[in-house]
């Protein structure tokens, strides 16, 4: 990545306006905008902090997108938001089920663009992965999803509406007056598709205070993961501003590798990150920080690596547990997955050492939805794997 490389790219992130007569989305606000906008709309001043409550339940803690089904607002007012607003979230496009339950989902957002959107069921619990940006900036040559190019970030709306659409999908939304249901099947939140979250900070903030938010969705901090690949001056604000568990797409010990598998790391590397990581605990109150690391055999997967790894952590004093991740292969892949051995060898040293040490269980792979294999693009998404692989095979 070249030096001047910028930090943040909110450029790239259209207006929230749609173009249904210009009306206003009101979904990915955050309560402070939504004020502004109902005010501006001839709500009373005195009333608009009210007004934001009751609408903000209905949209997030019921999941209505109707108006006129806001039953504790006045006819006349509920008629002037259906003129002025709308309540609106990414459209999905296509969903494929793999034979393990994981769910994916290929969903379009404004402008027609398209992003991918992964669920993942496990006992006792149910990860979302969402995306940030469409396509991604950080060419990690290992992840498919960085052989797309970036065409821009997500707004807050399109980011949360990610949750929302997911809860359509799982009808779990429950029912004004109904009785509390604990169980959730949507309880985890990953920031771990398409593109780099800490990229689009603004707007994944905004949307992850929405998800949080006790009148809402109500996720606890502890419950939503972000995976950044190391921007560095945004992890501090990741700590102060969200709270949220943080990830760490690391998958190398040596700047030398890390270069060519993380780019990103030629602008801030390896001790430059571990420095940023050691302090992030302590002002987040966040639990462990989390290493993911992809194993790719013959690239980072030696004996020397895993001690390598463990010096890092505890060179700095970073409360950590190391995921290992098969690679998984996908179509003109540079690289090859290490074998199970290798794995469990590498596993067993980090073990050794204190730290936990899980294998990431492969999900999704025969839906193209596991980790590395997000890449939107509608063809794609609608041909089979053998397919996808034939062509790879004639093509190259």
């Amino acid at each position: 990545m070249p030096a001047d490389a910028p930090i943040t790219q909110d450029v790239l992130t259209i207006p929230r306006k749609l173009p249904e007569g210009g009306k206003q989305n009101l979904v990915g606000l955050t309560r402070a905008q939504m004020r502004d906008v109902l005010i501006e709309a001839g709500t009373k001043e005195k009333q608009a902090k009210m007004r934001v409550g009751q609408i903000w339940q209905w949209i997030y803690q019921w999941g209505v997108r109707d108006f006129d089904s806001m039953t504790n607002l006045a006819k006349d007012y509920r008629a002037m938001l259906a003129e002025q607003f709308v309540i609106e979230i990414p459209e999905v496009v296509s969903k494929q089920v793999s034979e393990d339950g994981t769910r994916k989902y290929l969903v379009r957002i404004a402008g027609g663009h398209e992003v991918e959107v992964v669920y993942i069921p496990e006992e006792g619990r149910g990860t979302l992965c969402i995306s940030s940006q469409v396509g991604c900036t950080l060419t990690c040559t290992f992840c498919h999803t960085g052989t797309q190019k970036l065409v821009r970030n997500l707004t807050a709306g399109e980011i949360i509406g990610q949750v929302m659409m997911a809860r359509d999908d799982l009808d779990e939304w429950p029912t004004p007056g109904a009785p509390k249901d604990e169980t959730r099947l949507l309880s985890n939140i990953v920031l771990m598709g398409m593109g780099e979250p800490l990229y689009n900070f603004d707007n994944v903030r905004d949307a992850m205070k929405i998800a949080m938010d006790p009148e809402g969705i109500q996720l606890s901090r502890r419950r939503i993961t972000l995976s950044t690949s190391g921007v560095v001056p945004e992890i501090a604000r990741t700590a102060e501003e969200i709270g949220c568990l943080l990830a760490i797409s690391f998958h190398a010990t040596d700047d030398a590798t890390r270069d060519k598998l993380v780019p990103i790391n030629k602008r801030w590397n390896i001790e430059e990150l571990l420095g940023a990581l050691a302090s992030y605990p302590k002002v987040s109150n966040s639990e462990r920080i989390t290493f993911e690391y992809v194993m790719l055999h013959g690239v980072n997967d030696t004996d020397e690596d895993a001690h390598r790894l463990i010096d890092h952590i505890k060179s700095h004093n970073i409360p950590a547990k190391i995921n290992l991740i098969p690679f998984n292969e996908w179509p003109g892949a540079p690289y090859k997955r290490s074998s199970n051995n290798r794995i469990r060898a590498f596993a067993n040293i980090i073990y050794q050492a204190g730290y936990a040490s899980p294998i990431r269980k492969t999900r999704g792979e025969d839906i193209m939805a596991a980790c590395g294999q997000l890449k939107s693009a509608t063809e794609r998404a609608r041909k089979s794997r053998k397919q996808i692989e034939a062509e790879a095979g004639l093509n190259s």
